[in-house]
């Protein structure tokens, strides 16, 4: 049986490897050297050309990234490094939760270190060629040390006590797991942008003017309670533009970027917060986590079912049976699965996303969020003519032209 499992783990990587680098070839299959015609009024030829050269060069080093990782992946099964590692934590401690942890925090830091390369060239090459990139190298070995602080403070505990429950109450564990990790999403999505955001960025609460009374004209017309808002220094890391929504009941915000208040008009900033709150009303949010609860469940209760069965950890090289051998085979045989659920995930979201942008059209005026969205794209270089199959596994949002078919 662990035979099987064996060469199950090793052909699901390889072929969501090669799965992966079909769908980027059917969207090269998209690009062309003239403007599209129906491109016409959104961005010039030249604008054209860049989108196309910065998802080339972010492909390139996707391919060389997912490659290495790949081949890190393998070696890691054939080779014994899992095994390896588990005995590395089995010298440090005999206490079978500080095994697993262990276990996990050197694979965490390793993974993170031999991929910093890839993270450097991304931001200090493709991402400065194109003028996106406002981060300083200080900034980005302080954000991966104060990833890694989040990590141990937060991530430890969490991983310890679902350890520690598989270990304390048997075959019942996943619902203590499950419990666990619900209220834990919950509280970080009642006080991310309290707790996790201000150790990266600043958030001051936007000023008094023209565009808050506005924003705020806006959601006492639609029903939407807001006394958040707040605009983040996101230029000290990037020139992208963006808005986002976060938390629920008293704790929900609308965050802005300082770019997109460089950039934008004060009717089309309305316009995408308009969008935000189409996805609140709408009660996107609460749907999307509510579903979020269910997978996690769902994951869980398979997981236990297979958690004890020693064929997961002899796959990997070991006779030594344990809850984090058995999650790293496990993960990597519920990635098919996984993949299914994203697909209706990435569904559903398109379509709220549409939902959003008709509660725009019903409540505000959808030719200003029609340009705001073609802004975004241009400025961000996102791919504006992407293959339907990329777009089937990879895309939450509908591409532009499909949203500006809805809105115009």
């Amino acid at each position: 049986m662990h035979n099987t499992i064996f060469f199950l783990i090793i052909i699901i990587p390889v072929a969501g490897f090669l799965t992966e680098r079909y769908l980027e070839y059917l969207n090269s299959k998209m690009w062309s050297e003239k403007l599209p015609g129906k491109l016409d009024g959104i961005c010039n030829e030249e604008e054209y050309k860049k989108t196309q050269y910065y998802e080339k060069d972010n492909k390139k080093l996707s391919f060389w990234s997912s490659s290495f990782n790949l081949a890190i992946i393998l070696l890691m099964i054939i080779g014994g490094g899992f095994s390896f590692i588990d005995g590395i934590a089995r010298t440090i401690s005999q206490n079978l939760i500080l095994i697993s942890l262990i276990f996990f925090g050197l694979i965490g830091l390793a993974s993170d270190i031999i991929n910093i390369p890839f993270s450097l060239y991304d931001t200090f090459v493709i991402e400065k060629k194109y003028g996106f990139n406002t981060m300083t190298i200080r900034i980005f070995i302080t954000d991966h040390i104060k990833s890694w602080f989040i990590a141990i403070i937060v991530g430890a505990p969490v991983l310890g006590l679902i350890t520690w429950f598989y270990y304390k109450t048997g075959d019942f564990f996943w619902l203590f797991a499950w419990g666990l990790i619900t209220l834990f999403s919950i509280f970080i999505n009642l006080f991310y942008s309290e707790l996790i955001v201000p150790l990266f960025n600043k958030q001051m609460p936007l000023e008094e003017g023209s565009l808050r009374n506005k924003i705020e004209e806006f959601a006492s017309k639609t029903g939407f309670r807001l006394k958040n808002i707040f605009v983040i220094d996101s230029s000290k890391r990037s020139t992208k533009s963006n808005a986002y929504f976060s938390g629920f009941g008293p704790k929900k915000r609308i965050v802005l970027f300082d770019n997109l208040m460089k950039e934008f008009t004060e009717e089309e900033i309305v316009a995408v917060l308009a969008h935000e709150i189409g996805h609140y009303k709408k009660k996107h949010v609460l749907l999307t986590l509510l579903f979020s609860f269910i997978l996690t469940g769902f994951m869980l209760f398979l997981f236990s079912l297979v958690v004890n069965h020693p064929e997961l950890s002899q796959a990997l090289g070991t006779e030594n049976s344990s809850f984090h051998l058995g999650l790293i085979v496990f993960g990597i045989l519920y990635s098919p699965l996984s993949l299914l659920i994203g697909l209706v995930f990435n569904f559903v979201s398109r379509s709220n996303e549409f939902s959003a942008d008709r509660f725009v059209r019903e409540n505000y005026d959808p030719s200003i969020l029609a340009g705001a969205l073609k802004k975004l794209s241009v400025r961000n270089l996102s791919n504006l003519m992407p293959h339907p199959a990329y777009v089937f596994f990879h895309y939450s949002h509908p591409p532009l032209l499909q949203r500006l078919g809805k809105l115009e």
